[in-house]
């Protein structure tokens, strides 16, 4: 029977050198870029003591986080499936500024289960977070970093999808929902279930204004000709969706403004990680792929999990989804220079300047010749009377 060692787990994947180049090239782009908007580097564990990595994340990560026992400690570990809860312990627990705090990161991350946003278990995570402001500013230069992300990694024809938790939130509220009760509405409403949402109020034994809004946030999701069609169909709601609307409303207008060339749409019923996230989630598409490829919002609370709550927005993607959509996902190896297998102090230091210079210089092994084609050779040291020089192969 054949082995299949070599095959991986679902949803793991590996890059091969020409892909692992292009994803390093815009993996320093990127990080450069947050760089001059003010986003410092934090690079947070890989794995951590699980009460502390689901802390303030409520249901949304505990069944994607792989879990083990530490062998030092007995204590529960978990791999990190996002690193956005990471961010905010180090803004709250180890830094502690005063002012709004500014940071990025990227690395791994490890899911028991494709989450919808990307086919990989192992995504590599980019994203930024600012904390320490609660205004519309703040959101609109988050969104902007996202939408400056993916046109970096090439995306064409964008555009944005914007919601608001705390409309359903507060609807929830208002017709007195139990957990369960929003659980399954919550379901339903996330795969815009008409006939589901309609049996499940009546389940309920909801009628009038309560019943009535909730049907409707189903159908409110379009351009910006929903804001006034969802105050007129969210009449007598609480104070907290007019407000929720109002801010969409702003933050749409804002956008118009910086982004003009991105089309936005509006969605009533959009709760992308609903049990942590506060205010305002965004989401950006292209055509063609049915998942969003960057999502973000505001998640004000989480910090408070750690001893310091502070306001908070952000967003993140997947680089190596980036990469490819963006058709960055090969990059031509640089050309080579092939150095003999010869002892000779005037040779080491050749090879020495031109590694110094950028250049690739691949040494020949005793009884192994390397294959020119095969290493990217285009040239090689030649020792003549006027000293080791290239020539080509």
């Amino acid at each position: 029977m054949q082995s299949k060692s070599w095959l991986l787990p679902d949803g793991i994947d590996e890059l091969l050198p020409q892909q692992a180049a292009a994803l390093e090239s815009l993996r320093r782009r990127l990080l450069d870029t947050y760089r001059t908007w003010g986003y410092q580097l934090v690079i947070p564990p890989f794995i951590e003591y699980l009460d502390s990595l689901l802390t303030g994340t409520g249901r949304d990560l505990e069944h994607q986080t792989f879990q083990l026992t530490d062998q030092l400690s007995g204590r529960q570990l978990g791999i990190r499936a996002d690193i956005t809860p990471q961010a905010a312990r180090i803004d709250a627990h180890q830094l502690q500024q005063e002012g709004p705090t500014r940071l990025c990161y990227i690395g791994s991350v490890l899911r028991t289960r494709p989450d919808g946003f990307s086919a990989s278990r192992s995504p590599l995570q980019i994203g930024a977070e600012l904390y320490g402001h609660s205004g519309l500013e703040s959101d609109i230069e988050v969104l902007c970093l996202m939408m400056e992300t993916l046109r970096i990694a090439g995306l064409e024809q964008l555009f944005l999808d914007l919601g608001h938790v705390d409309i359903y939130r507060a609807l929830a509220d208002q017709a007195g929902l139990d957990r369960a009760q929003e659980s399954a509405l919550f379901e339903a409403l996330q795969r815009k279930a008409g006939p589901e949402i309609a049996e499940l109020l009546r389940d309920f034994g909801l009628e009038g204004d309560p019943a009535r809004h909730l049907k409707a946030l189903a159908e409110l999701n379009g351009g910006p000709e929903v804001l006034p069609l969802a105050r007129e169909a969210l009449r007598g709601a609480p104070e907290r969706v007019m407000r929720a609307i109002d801010y969409l409303g702003a933050l749409g207008a804002r956008l118009a403004g910086c982004l003009p060339d991105v089309p936005v749409h509006y969605d009533l019923a959009e709760l992308r990680a609903y049990h942590y996230q506060t205010g305002v989630v965004f989401a950006a598409f292209v055509p063609g792929q049915g998942n969003e490829v960057a999502r973000g919002g505001r998640y004000d609370q989480i910090g408070e999990k750690f001893g310091r709550a502070r306001p908070a927005t952000g967003f993140s993607a997947d680089l190596k989804m980036l990469m490819q959509l963006g058709g960055q996902d090969r990059e031509a190896l640089p050309p080579a220079v092939l150095a003999p297998a010869v002892e000779d102090a005037d040779l080491d230091r050749e090879v020495a300047a031109l590694r110094a210079g950028g250049r690739v210089v691949i040494r020949e092994l005793p009884g192994r010749p390397v294959q020119a084609a095969e290493a990217g050779i285009s040239e090689r040291l030649e020792k003549t009377d006027r000293g080791w020089v290239l020539v080509p192969v």
